[in-house]
């Protein structure tokens, strides 16, 4: 396969950890995303019946309020499987990419929306790759699609340039009273030469898993929306359930995506 990754954008990935494809996917792709995860959380709410394999998780801060059960949601997990989502994941582009970063042989391993709504806080600094304990480590790549305008009022995500070429930092619990459940932050590393990451409803920002980032609260009216995917090298085992006293996470589901360069399902 041929790579479709233009020669200035493999070479930020390289030097800077990531790069942003403007105006990948057209807006009603993420709308149509959009109005399939509400479905699965109105549905939820309505029978109380998550889908096999979801996570639903709320936001854990006091005070958000709303008309609809989706205002209150933080995430949305292990969505890959359902048809719109796996079909903008199935793209050929996105093959190219895979194929160009990761190798010939890929998998789908974690999925999530994020819904970020008005007065919702931001996730703080850390590495994605410290949620996952894996055999090779990397390379993880991270697919972040902007479903709505990111900008600084609504909580866009920071990162900080050239940080994957570091190890995982410590982490430690979100010292945030109510955080979200699993948020985690690196503390003691100079973030100020930070890059806020503002983009229009259907770019895509490609990211190493090392890269370090945060997002800030959403202060605006507004939604910020996302849908996240994170792939691996198919033969990647999760050691979670031997580094986390058995534990392991149910949110990694390792999908197929390419064998051989080619697109699976």
């Amino acid at each position: 396969m041929t790579s479709n990754v233009p020669p200035a954008a493999l070479d930020s990935y390289h030097a800077q950890g990531f790069f942003i494809l403007d105006g990948f996917a057209l807006p009603n792709v993420g709308e149509k995303m959009f109005e399939d995860v509400v479905g699965v959380v109105r549905e939820a709410d309505k029978t109380g019946i998550t889908p096999e394999g979801m996570l639903i998780a709320p936001e854990a801060q006091d005070g958000l309020t709303g008309i609809n059960p989706e205002d209150t949601i933080s995430k949305v997990f292990t969505l890959h499987d359902r048809p719109v989502f796996s079909s903008f994941l199935r793209d050929e582009r996105i093959a190219g990419i895979m194929n160009q970063l990761i190798g010939p042989d890929v998998d789908c391993f974690l999925s999530q929306f994020i819904f970020k709504n008005p007065g919702a806080w931001g996730q703080p600094w850390h590495q994605d790759s410290f949620y996952f304990p894996f055999d090779p480590p990397r390379p993880i790549v991270g697919l972040w699609l902007a479903v709505t305008e990111a900008t600084l009022e609504n909580g866009c995500l920071h990162i900080l340039p050239g940080s994957h070429a570091e190890p995982v930092h410590e982490h430690v619990p979100d010292r945030r009273p109510a955080a979200n459940y699993g948020y985690m932050e690196i503390v003691g590393r100079d973030m100020s030469d930070r890059q806020a990451v503002m983009m229009q409803a259907g770019d895509l920002l490609v990211f190493d898993s090392h890269l370090m980032h945060c997002s800030t609260d959403n202060i605006s009216d507004g939604i910020r929306a996302a849908m996240v995917y994170h792939c691996c090298a198919a033969d990647t085992v999760d050691l979670g359930f031997e580094q986390f006293d058995g534990f392991k996470n149910p949110m990694h589901r390792f999908d197929p995506l390419l064998r051989s360069s080619q697109l699976v399902g």
